[in-house]
Formats: structure tokens, C-alpha cells, sequence
């Protein structure tokens, strides 16, 4: 009996080893499990946290500030010779051609963005979960603008007559999801102003664009070159912000308290999608009206100083807007810099824009050659309005830094019917007429609406605005007469000779004025400070 018994026992035990040895296994791996999740999540808050900024705010923001500015000169660099090589390689057709699409997919490109990742940066605190949810609402959002301008790509076609924009809007439109899947990335590395990182991402996605867009041209691909061009540049792009950015999103989950992110976003979106729709008429109207080619020559003329200036403020924008959320708590800190730093954009878009203004005829053949003089004057008639965007976008800063997107999208809307109203007035009198009314509408109007609305409440008030606009204009006023009498003096000369030769005569005069009148004095001895501080923190 007991020899039965021990070989059953022995079976037995055989039996249950097993399963012991499978359920510890079990609980091990669900331990590891939890634990590599832990790691991920304690890996993923580090790229959230913000305390440490403040300890030394001022030193990051200009040492934040020098970076960025670095990378827009190159980047500025990279523009201005794909610039003067395409427009010599290339048609204004061809130009005028890609504008009729990228005007149509403008208006869609603020969903790209939702306004989310403006709202990851202006928090004081946010999760992982939040980000994570925002993330793949703007992948889902990009994902379905892609869609959109995919199936609209028979209607433009059939608007602007021309069935060679079918091919063109299909393959743009991918850039929708493809940058869609940046966005969080990208904020979260301005969250924490990591600006090298983003300058590594800015200057190497541009470099591939340019490469591409000039190899294609150079070997006769006409428009196509520039499709893929900024095909290019997206893709490289998408590979350096996921490369540089370690974040990872996790899965979507409820109750993280995402709804009040999308309300923020939503108010900026609203207000920026109007700003879009608006500033996207005069191509469309243009377009529609006169064709490709006096397209070509105007959005090469709002190209060659909007775009330069776009890529100035972005990262002046990028900068700043998270140092100022950071200061919400400290009303005069807030005021102070930021009315140290207006001041100093003021001062340097009065002084740029009048020589801008005196010299638009020979800048305009230098840089694009002697077949885009027709869009010299266009060049001309754009320089006021590129005196005002700085100071209407700074005026922005206020809203986004305080949190006041409601207050934003009734600005932006106002301004926006303000906008199409000036290319309705300017469309009969051709693009020039179109430049020129736009320009005009953003001095009489959307500088003063931003001025009020801004200067309501918090700590920088409405008339610290005007206070700063009235103290520097008489250096566009000087600067622009001085070039243009000096202009006149050589008109005869190459316009090469000419730019060498005015252009240098202006800026002497501004930094004369500058000098010996004590509040631009005061705004260089900022700058100069801002300059020693940032040796000091190296």
C-alpha cells in the first residue's frame, strides 16, 4: 500500500511544481511589467517639469533667446539663398502655381495645431496623461485636414482653371499628418525651453528642404521642386523631433482633465483659423482674378519680407510666451520684461522698415533678379504692414501668456473682416492695390484694436503700448527720409551699388538718432546688458 501511495504522491507533486513555478513566474513578469512602466512614466514627467526654470529665468530667456536668434540667421541664410536661386531657376507660373494650392491648405494648417500646443506651454502644471490625450486629438485633427484637402483637390482645381493643381494638393496635403504628429513634441521642448534642441530641428528640417527644392530645380523640375521641397522639410522634421524629444505618449485616457486644454485651445484656434482664412484672401482673390503669374510676382514680393520676418518672430514668440506664463504670479516682473523686450522689437522694426521702404526697387532685383521688378512695388506697398505685425504680435503675448483666448478670438475675428474688407478695396487696382489697402488697414486698425484689447486689464496697460509706439516712431520717420534722399542721390547706379550704398548711409542715421535721444539710448544699453549676461552665463 504504501509503495502504491509514494509513486501517486511523487505524481502529484510533479503535478503542482508546475503550476507554482508558472503563477511566481507570472507575478514576477507583471512586477517587471509595472516596474518598466514606472521608469517610463517617471521618464516621461521629466519632460513636463518646470521648476527648475525659475531659479535663473532671466539667464535662460536670454541665453534661450541668443540660441533662437542664432538659429533664424541661418535659417534666415538658407531663405535668402534658396530664394535668389530659385526665382533665377524658376518661373513666376511656377510660383503662382504652388501659391494657389498652399493658400487653400493655409486655411486648414491652424487645426494642425489645434492651439494645443500652446496651451501644453502656458500651463503652470500638466500632466502626462494631459499631454498624451492632446497628442493624438492632433494626430486625429491633422489626420482628417489631410483628408479634407485630398478630397477638395478636384474643387481647387476646377476654381483656379488649371487641372495640374490636382496632382500638387494631393501631395501636400500628407504634410498635414505628418507635422500633426510634431506638435506635442515640439511644445513640450519650448514647455521646458529647450531651444537648442528646437534650433537643432528648426535649421536641419529647413537645410533638407532647401537641398531638395534646389537639386529638383536644377535638374528641371519646375513647380515640383518646391512641392518637394516642403515635403522634404516636413519628413526631416518628423525624424529630428522624435529623435531629439524622448517623450512618448501613452494611451488615451479619461478623466485627466484635458477639457479645459481644449477649451484654451479651442478660443485660439477659432481666433487664429479667422486671422488665417483672412490673411489667405488676397492669394485666392489674386488668383482667382489676374492668374498664376501676377500671383507669382506678389507672393514672392510678401514672401521675401513676411517671411523673414515670420521666422524673426517664431522663435522671439517661442521664447517668450513661456517665460511670461512663468511670471503670471508676479505681475511687475511680468510688466517689466515685457516692456523691455517691446521696446527693443519696436525700435528695430521702425528702424528696418524705413529702409526697407526707400530701398523696396533695388532689394527686390538683388535678391530676385532683374525679371521680378514687377514686384518691387508690391515689395513696397508690404513694408508697413511688416512695421506693424511685430507689434500687433507682441501685443499677442498678452492674451496667450495670461490665458485670455476668448479675449484673442474676438480680436483676431474683428481683425480678420478688417483684412478681407482691405483686399476687397485694394483687388481693382491689382496686387499693388491689394499690398498697399492691407498695409494701411493694419496701421489705422488692427494695431489700435490690439493696443485696447490687450491693455485692458493685467499688468501692461493700453497706453504703455502707445507710449512705446509714439517713443520710437520718429526713427522710421528719419531713417526712411535720409535713405530715400540718399537713394535719389544714385538712382542711375546697379541696384547692387545701390543697396551698398544707401543701405549703410540709413543705418548711420538710425544709430545716430538712437544715441542722442535718452529712451532709444536706454533700449541699446537693455540690449548691450542682455548681451554681457549671456557672456556671463557661458
Amino acid at each position: 500500500m504504501r509503495h502504491i501511495l509514494l509513486p501517486a504522491l511523487r505524481i502529484d507533486m510533479k503535478i503542482e511544481n508546475p503550476r507554482a513555478l508558472d503563477s511566481e513566474t507570472a507575478q514576477s513578469g507583471a512586477a517587471a511589467a509595472s516596474s518598466i512602466e514606472a521608469q517610463d512614466e517617471d521618464r516621461n514627467q521629466e519632460h513636463l517639469k518646470t521648476s527648475h526654470l525659475l531659479s535663473n529665468l532671466k539667464g535662460r530667456t536670454i541665453s534661450s533667446g541668443a540660441v533662437t536668434m542664432s538659429a533664424q540667421a541661418g535659417k534666415f541664410a538658407l531663405t535668402l539663398i534658396s530664394t535668389m536661386i530659385l526665382a533665377r531657376l524658376l518661373t513666376p507660373h511656377d510660383f503662382g502655381l504652388v501659391a494657389m494650392v498652399t493658400t487653400v491648405t493655409s486655411f486648414l494648417r491652424v487645426f494642425k495645431d489645434a492651439g494645443l500646443s500652446t496651451a501644453t506651454v502656458q500651463q503652470e502644471s500638466i500632466t502626462h496623461a494631459q499631454v498624451s490625450n492632446l497628442f493624438w486629438i492632433n494626430l486625429a485633427i491633422s489626420g482628417l485636414c489631410c483628408l479634407i484637402v485630398a478630397a477638395s483637390a478636384p474643387a481647387i482645381a476646377w476654381f483656379y482653371r488649371d487641372p495640374q493643381l490636382m496632382s500638387v494638393t494631393l501631395l501636400l496635403s500628407t504634410t498635414f499628418l505628418i507635422s500633426g504628429s510634431t506638435v506635442q513634441h515640439q511644445a513640450l521642448l519650448k514647455r521646458q525651453m529647450r531651444f537648442k534642441a528646437i534650433a537643432l530641428i528648426d535649421v536641419g528640417s529647413m537645410s533638407a528642404g532647401v537641398l531638395v527644392g534646389v537639386l529638383m530645380a536644377l535638374r528641371g523640375c519646375g513647380y515640383w521642386s518646391l512641392v518637394g521641397s516642403s515635403l522634404s522639410m516636413e519628413i526631416a522634421g518628423l525624424l529630428l523631433t522624435w529623435s531629439v524629444s524622448r517623450w512618448r505618449p501613452r494611451s488615451p485616457s479619461q478623466r485627466s482633465g484635458t477639457r479645459r486644454l481644449l477649451t484654451f485651445g479651442a478660443n485660439l484656434t477659432a481666433g487664429s483659423f479667422v486671422s488665417s482664412l483672412a490673411r489667405g484672401t488676397d492669394n485666392l482673390l489674386i488668383g482667382r482674378v489676374y492668374g498664376s503669374e501676377s500671383l507669382g510676382f506678389y507672393s514672392r514680393a510678401s514672401a521675401l519680407l513676411m517671411r523673414p520676418l515670420e521666422q524673426f518672430l517664431m522663435p522671439i514668440n517661442a521664447v517668450f510666451i513661456p517665460a511670461l506664463s512663468r511670471l503670471q504670479s508676479q505681475p511687475e516682473r511680468y510688466r517689466s520684461t515685457f516692456l523691455r523686450l517691446y521696446e527693443a522689437m519696436a525700435l528695430t522694426a521702425f528702424l528696418f522698415t524705413g529702409i526697407f521702404l526707400a530701398l523696396a526697387r533695388p532689394l527686390t532685383l538683388v535678391l530676385l533678379g532683374p525679371k521680378w521688378e514687377q514686384a518691387a512695388v508690391i515689395f513696397g506697398g508690404f513694408t508697413i504692414a511688416a512695421l506693424c505685425v511685430p507689434l500687433a504680435n507682441a501685443s499677442a503675448w498678452l492674451f496667450i501668456s495670461q490665458g485670455r483666448g476668448r479675449d484673442m478670438m474676438v480680436t483676431q475675428s474683428i481683425n480678420s473682416c478688417v483684412t478681407i474688407l482691405s483686399f476687397i478695396i485694394g483687388l481693382p487696382f491689382g496686387p499693388v492695390g491689394v499690398a498697399t489697402a492691407f498695409s494701411a488697414s493694419n496701421l489705422l486698425i488692427r494695431v489700435p484694436l490690439y493696443y485696447y484689447r490687450a491693455g485692458r486689464c493685467g499688468p501692461v496697460k493700453t497706453t504703455d503700448l502707445w507710449m512705446v509706439f509714439c517713443r520710437h516712431f520718429p526713427i522710421w520717420i528719419i531713417v526712411f527720409a535720409v535713405t530715400w534722399l540718399t537713394h535719389v542721390l544714385v538712382v542711375n547706379l546697379a541696384p547692387l551699388s545701390q543697396l551698398l550704398i544707401c543701405a549703410p548711409v540709413g543705418l548711420l542715421a538710425g544709430a545716430a538718432l538712437i544715441c542722442s535721444l535718452g529712451p532709444q539710448r536706454r533700449v541699446a544699453i537693455h540690449l548691450f546688458e542682455a548681451l554681457q549676461e549671456l557672456k556671463k552665463n557661458r
